[in-house]
């Protein structure tokens, strides 16, 4: 009963973070844009070499700022995913290789769905390059997992051992 509950949670987290990521999508360029740029304009305004430019160029670094700033997101909210779904495949009774290859494969085709979802957005399209960066992300988030739970594992054999 508690591993339901657990793996209810998780999926239901997961449904949450598509949602997130298909609303993000699902914004035109110009809104979409305008979210990145008013964290860039944010970002800039803690950096007074950077506030206190001429405005054209600090238009340039926003411009430069706002790029990064997309990139952090696609691949910071794919890590959650991969968190997500190796959390959620670590619930059953796999091998942890299998667990892994089911994890990355949802991932990248949620990756690449999203990509593809945007060609129906006005402004927007699909670029290879975010799949590969969410797909990144995804991977990242997997390993944690790996790593949370071989360290898990080593502490509760040790502390077994010492009872």
């Amino acid at each position: 009963m508690k591993l339901n509950i657990i793996r209810g949670i998780l999926i239901t987290a997961l449904i949450a973070i598509f949602v997130t990521i298909f609303g993000f999508s699902n914004q035109n360029a110009e809104t979409s844009s305008g979210l990145s740029q008013k964290v860039a304009n944010f970002v800039v305004d803690f950096v007074p070499s950077i506030k206190n430019m001429p405005e054209p160029e600090k238009e340039d670094v926003v411009d430069r700022i706002e790029n990064v700033i997309r990139k952090i997101a696609h691949y910071s909210i794919y890590t959650l995913v991969g968190i997500l779904l190796m959390s959620l495949m670590s619930t059953y009774k796999l091998k942890e290789l299998d667990r892994l290859a089911i994890s990355l494969i949802i991932g990248v085709i949620y990756a690449s769905t999203d990509e593809i979802h945007q060609v129906f957005v006005p402004g927007r399209g699909p670029q290879i390059t975010d799949v590969i960066l969410d797909s990144m992300g995804v991977l990242t988030g997997i390993f944690i997992v790996m790593l949370v739970l071989k360290i898990h594992g080593k502490c509760r054999h040790k502390y077994t051992n010492m009872t």
